[in-house]
């Protein structure tokens, strides 16, 4: 009689939601997104209940809205790398992941920054790599201006690969230390680079060893066709946003057999979409408190905001519990909202107006109670038994490979699930109740570089 088939262990994750929609602010536990003691409570929690990593987003720009700051998300952001490395002095398990843009940095400086990062965590180091769409942004880089969709991901993909290049330039052999005096000698050529192509002209020598992962864990979070191309030949892990069982099944079957391709294996890539939760005594006390979270979420106000996002129009005197404007959306990425990407930048909004009507149509659904129904993640709502249930569903079914977490309310949001949720999967035999190893690379179970040897990981020695 054959074995049963192994059941596939749950991958989670925690988002600090600070470039975001998702928090409610009117919550008396809500607190600061600056604060340092906010990101330490979070990413405790998150250690505590064997997360794999927290994941931090990133904002170039305070965002605006017909000419005004953007009042309904969170303004400012430190800089990603200074919380990171701070949050490696109170944590020693929890991968630390970075949202770093490609489009107004250049690859030298964020090498060598997450090879340094790398190091200062023992290998505990992301990176999710992205675009930025908008002019907007641009503004406040020396280079300016901003990239043509098609050509974002062209030089994503080159920044990625020069990025890779300077890790590599140190290789296992290439650092050894004197017995009698126990400095570290290198060979002459350490280092050396040199990278020619239509974004990028650069040589000289990477100036930090190869650190315990080889290469950080790289991430990427683009859903459109470029996105999906682009993590399939280089990224370890996706992002997504699908929120029910089939959805999650077909974009996971389609990312998954996209790996064959550049010659990557099915369990090469992970699939970790984003989803909120809400866990109460009971499904229906959760239902209740899931309501209530939404309709603070997106406020009459909220509502027209995310409308003239779409719109491209001022939508002020818009009545958000009446039906849909009958005006269609302007076309365009010179919008009233700056800085704020939304589905504009892969689809065009008069079909998805038209979709938004029907659904309003269908479902006799107001403005703000479409919005609310558009703007959702993926959603576990229920007793800590139903969302540990539904969680295990979607990841034996091959709908993800797990989910990255986003509270509606920081730095505590993550607690109940911690202590509620995280012990019944422990129970259930699909989740760790230890770490697997010291890096992250370990504990997602994804393979290192080759020319990182365990020898030089296990010691935490450069190689």
């Amino acid at each position: 009689m054959s074995s049963p088939t192994p059941r596939k262990q749950v991958h989670l994750a925690a988002h600090f939601p600070g470039v975001n929609n998702t928090t409610v602010w009117s919550d008396p536990a809500a607190g600061s997104h600056i604060e340092f003691e906010s990101f330490a409570h979070f990413a405790r929690t998150a250690e505590r209940a064997k997360f794999d990593f927290l994941f931090l987003a990133e904002g170039l720009r305070l965002r605006e809205q017909n000419g005004l700051i953007y009042d309904l998300d969170v303004v400012g952001r430190p800089d990603t790398f200074g919380i990171l490395a701070a949050l490696a002095s109170v944590t020693e398990h929890l991968g630390l992941t970075g949202t770093i843009n490609s489009t107004f940095n250049e690859p030298y400086e964020v090498a060598r920054q997450f090879a340094s990062l790398d190091h200062l965590t023992e290998g505990r180091a992301a990176w999710n790599v992205v675009t930025s769409w908008d002019e907007f942004t641009g503004e406040n880089f020396r280079r300016g201006g901003y990239l043509a969709k098609e050509d974002r991901y062209v030089r994503a993909k080159q920044f990625l690969q020069v990025a890779t290049e300077l890790w590599d330039s140190w290789n296992s052999d290439d650092v050894v230390a004197d017995k009698e005096t126990g400095q570290f000698l290198r060979r002459a050529d350490v280092g050396d680079f040199r990278h020619q192509d239509s974004q990028f002209d650069i040589a000289g020598q990477f100036s930090v060893p190869r650190s315990p992962q080889g290469r950080p864990v790289i991430f990427q979070a683009g859903d459109s066709e470029e996105g999906r191309e682009f993590a399939a030949s280089t990224a370890d892990a996706i992002f997504s946003r699908h929120s029910t069982l089939d959805d999650g099944q077909a974009f996971y079957s389609d990312v998954k057999s996209r790996l064959a391709t550049y010659g990557r294996s099915h369990d090469e890539l992970l699939i970790l979409p984003a989803a909120t939760f809400v866990v109460g005594d009971t499904d229906a006390d959760a239902a209740e408190l899931a309501h209530e979270v939404r309709l603070q979420q997106v406020s009459g106000q909220t509502a027209i905001k995310f409308l003239e996002q779409m719109w491209n129009r001022d939508l002020s005197d818009h009545d958000p519990d009446g039906p849909l404007p009958t005006i269609d959306p302007l076309p365009g990425e010179n919008t009233v909202a700056k800085g704020r990407a939304s589905v504009r930048i892969h689809r065009d909004p008069r079909d998805v107006a038209n979709e938004w009507r029907a659904l309003a149509e269908s479902k006799n659904l107001s403005t703000r109670e479409l919005i609310i129904e558009v703007t959702g993640r993926q959603s576990f709502i229920g007793s800590a038994r139903t969302v540990a249930e539904t969680i295990n569903e979607f990841v034996q079914a091959d709908a993800s490979d797990g989910f990255i977490l986003v509270p509606h309310v920081t730095p505590g949001g993550l607690d109940r699930f911690a202590d509620e949720v995280v012990p019944l999967l422990q129970e259930a035999g699909v989740y760790r109740t230890e770490y697997e190893g010291t890096t992250l690379r370990d504990n997602l179970g994804l393979a290192y570089p080759s020319s990182t040897s365990a020898e030089n990981r296990s010691a935490g020695v450069l190689a």
